[in-house]
């Protein structure tokens, strides 16, 4: 009897509110964790939230960088891996996948196949914190100097 009435409440609903039967929900993620398994820890104050969208060249490779906070991404065309060099781990997402990224571990993505990557980006910081930080390249050693030539007598 119950499902009945939930039935019948359904489609009073749709009747009442036509456009309400032209509308489709489909759950994405439901998640407390990052993609590395973290926690998800937001900012508790002056948080600022940052909406972007990115675009990879198919073939391009982003620099090494880290998030000091939380970053969501939609994928939204073609296929990005992210190769996680802290944990020595790569994940592959396509159209319609949603990424929760590491938090504070180095990683770099790279758009694999023949077509670029579109992100739609939602950043929570603390507001003036930076969304992206870049792993400083290592300092190049310089070559030994060769041995002096003797001088001339």
């Amino acid at each position: 009897m119950p499902t009945r009435l939930l039935l019948l409440a359904a489609l009073l609903a749709a009747l009442a509110f036509p456009a309400a039967a032209q509308v489709t929900v489909e759950k994405l993620l439901t998640t407390g964790v990052t993609a590395t398994g973290q926690p998800i820890v937001l900012p508790q104050d002056n948080v600022e939230v940052i909406v972007s969208t990115y675009e990879i060249a198919a073939g391009a490779k982003l620099p090494s960088h880290e998030h000091p906070s939380t970053r969501y991404a939609y994928v939204l065309s073609g296929e990005l891996r992210v190769v996680n060099t802290e944990m020595d781990e790569a994940t592959t997402y396509k159209a319609g996948d949603f990424i929760i990224e590491a938090i504070g571990q180095w990683h770099y993505g790279e758009a694999i196949g023949s077509e670029k990557v579109r992100l739609l980006v939602i950043d929570q910081i603390e507001k003036g914190q930076q969304t992206v930080i870049l792993e400083e390249p290592a300092t190049p050693v310089a070559p030994a100097a060769p041995p002096a030539a003797p001088a001339a007598q």
